[in-house]
């Protein structure tokens, strides 16, 4: 008689897929905080805004750093110019510095703003480069912001340092990004609004708002905290995507969800953001893509749970590897061939036999299991 029972399928000698994993590989200190960071095309040479003002020049292979240039308050942000072999940087004395990449030597310096820089952008074509600002005022009995004292958003020529667009955005204004085809700029301030403008004609093309990313307390000190601390267009330059933290009630606790938001940048529709149960406590204020358009990393402060440095699948919006880095994460970079990732840390300044560590660090990570 015929066996008809059916058959087992064949078991398939197909690996599985790689899970994806970052593996910290190696840490540069530096004498202050890094705030903000860069990397050279050829992944060598990274760049550091630091705490004490300076800014660092830093061989990766070789762990040294030499300070390059100095600014008279924090260095907040840096942004290199490939073609113009320069790099811009920023700091909370409002002044943008150039500095010529050969030389070490400066190339000229603008008085962008009155009070500090928060955020520092270049485009990706080198033609543009954008600055933020603003200051907390209370406008009312509601502490609601008051109106800014000047422009907020300050756009430059990155080749002659010309002021090209000057904006007034309501204060103040902690982030800043170009899309990828260099043709608009995205701003968000402390309230969780964003607002994106067209470059070439100076036209506010969108402006929306979200109350996912800003607390307003009611226990012990009554003022609005967090907003937008980050923003990153897609590669395909479809999306905005903007990180903080969750409201909170006591706005000095700091245990606001971890949260990164997808927006259509055209409508200021939300399309997706951190999942439920995918996170847990503290200021996000890192963003970064893969690469391979696919992927993106969200990093921060850990307030309470198991991460502070996730990488999402960007279709899906799945958090698919975390870890507890450590020590505050305030900027990003993957290399440009998607293997290593940079990371700017601030860890716990402390005085050992009367002298201060070296409290800022360069951590680089390399990155595995993307997969296609």
């Amino acid at each position: 008689m015929a066996d008809t029972a059916p058959k087992a399928p064949p078991i398939s000698s197909a690996p599985a897929s790689p899970e994806p994993k970052l593996t910290k590989v190696r840490e540069i200190a530096l004498p202050s905080a890094t705030l903000a960071l860069e990397a050279a095309a050829d992944d060598k040479t990274l760049y550091a805004a630091c705490l004490d003002g300076s800014i660092q020049r830093v061989d990766a292979e070789g762990k040294k750093a030499v300070e390059i240039g100095r600014h008279g308050s924090y260095a907040s942000g840096v942004a290199l110019l490939p073609a113009a072999g320069q790099l811009v940087s920023s700091g909370y004395d409002g002044v943008l510095h150039w500095w010529d990449l050969a030389s070490g030597k400066g190339v000229r310096s603008v008085l962008a703003h009155q009070f500090w820089s928060w955020d520092l952008a270049a485009s990706a074509d080198g033609r543009w480069v954008a600055s933020v600002t603003g200051q907390y005022r209370a406008g009312s009995y509601k502490y609601d912001p008051a109106p800014g004292t000047e422009p907020s958003v300050r756009v430059y020529d990155a080749v002659t340092g010309a002021l090209k667009h000057s904006w007034e955005f309501l204060p103040p204004v902690q982030a800043v990004a170009f899309s990828p085809d260099s043709r608009r700029v995205a701003a968000g301030n402390l309230m969780g609004e964003v607002a994106v403008w067209d470059l070439e004609t100076g036209r506010m093309v969108s402006q929306w708002k979200t109350d996912d990313l800003t607390s307003w307390g009611i226990i012990k000190s009554h003022h609005f905290l967090g907003g937008v601390f980050a923003l990153e267009f897609s590669p395909d330059g479809e999306r905005l995507y903007a990180c903080g933290m969750g409201p909170m009630r006591d706005p000095m606790a700091g245990n606001g969800v971890q949260r990164w938001q997808s927006f259509d940048w055209k409508t200021g529709k939300k399309l997706d953001q951190t999942h439920e149960g995918e996170s847990g406590q503290g200021l996000m204020e890192a963003l970064a893509f893969h690469p391979d358009g696919k992927h993106f990393v969200m990093a921060g402060r850990l307030f309470q749970g198991t991460w502070n440095l996730a990488l999402f699948d960007a279709a899906t919006g799945r958090n698919r590897f975390s870890i507890d880095a450590h020590h505050r994460i305030t900027d990003a970079r993957f290399s440009a061939d998607g293997s290593r990732l940079f990371l700017a840390k601030a860890r716990q300044q402390e005085l050992k036999n009367g002298r201060w560590n070296e409290f800022g660090l360069i951590e680089i990570h390399t990155v595995s299991g993307l997969g296609g």
